[in-house]
């Protein structure tokens, strides 16, 4: 909390995507537990369907998906060290740390053996690309953590959840958008894809579409993009095997967990398949 705050308390200046924190409080005498107090923002936030008012307008879906990628390009363009955000994190190693760090993570949650997952840490570890370029990174920039307008044009108000926000490599905010994003006609077991919401009512733009609409606007080579695809999964799958592992353990009774045994394998044959189109 202490850390998104900090963010959010400058971070507005340069990016006004960005609701402004006001004040912090660490006192939990106060209220029970920590908080900050943050400007209030209006609009529609998208998770698993469209608003009614939009599910039928077909233009929509294809401006919905573009305005993310907008918003990624207008976040890694802030001058962060401007505004006191040059010291949120530590640009040298980013990528190699990243990777390790995962890989430690995921021997860490596991108490079973996912051969795809050795796999993709391997194949990770060969590939660590170097760092171009640093810039602020929000480590889970998708569909439902950005607010759009409740009326036309369809605009984003707000980008939401800066808790995992970073310094360092642009390309893994791209990488975990697309190696989720669905294109058009394709389906997966794991989780309906970043776009599902988006999907069923006639096209939205590819990961090709929409990785070219970044390197345009960025300038930025997308030559080892695959490896930032395959990381983003590789990452999620991590993730989701430390609540499976709570689930067997019982020590979590959510139903939904149940559906990460099969969940996780799939998660990482998607991350596979990414890494076997790789150059």
């Amino acid at each position: 909390m202490k850390r998104e705050h900090r963010i959010l308390s400058v971070l507005w200046q340069a990016f006004p995507l960005a609701p402004r924190s006001f004040l912090l409080c660490e006192d939990a005498g106060v209220i029970g537990a920590p908080f900050y107090v943050m400007e209030r923002r209006r609009g529609v936030v998208i998770r698993r369907e469209l608003p009614p008012a939009w599910a039928e307008n077909l233009a929509v879906r294809r401006t919905l998906s573009e305005a993310l990628v907008d918003v990624m390009v207008a976040l890694h363009a802030v001058a962060f060290r401007t505004i006191g955000l040059a010291d949120l994190g530590l640009p040298e190693g980013f990528m190699q740390r990243q990777v390790t760090g995962w890989a430690e993570r995921w021997e860490r949650a596991r108490d079973r053996e996912v051969p795809a997952i050795a796999a993709l840490a391997a194949w990770l570890g060969e590939r660590v690309p170097p760092l171009r370029d640093a810039t602020l990174v929000h480590s889970d920039l998708k569909l439902d953590n950005v607010m759009f307008a409740d009326t036309r044009p369809v605009t984003p108000v707000a980008v939401l959840d800066w808790e995992q926000a970073t310094i360092g490599d642009p390309l893994v905010d791209l990488g975990w958008l697309l190696g989720l994003w669905l294109d058009p006609g394709e389906t997966t077991v794991v989780f309906g894809g970043a776009n599902a919401a988006l999907l069923g009512h006639g096209e939205v733009p590819t990961r090709v579409e929409l990785a070219q609409r970044y390197e345009t606007a960025t300038g930025r080579d997308l030559t080892h993009l695959a490896f930032y695809c395959v990381l983003g999964l590789f990452k999620l799958a991590c993730v989701m095997e430390g609540s499976y592992a709570r689930f067997r353990a019982g020590t979590s009774d959510d139903a939904y967990f149940a559906a990460l045994e099969v969940g996780v394998p799939a998660l990482a044959q998607r991350a596979l398949e990414f890494a076997g189109g790789a150059s």
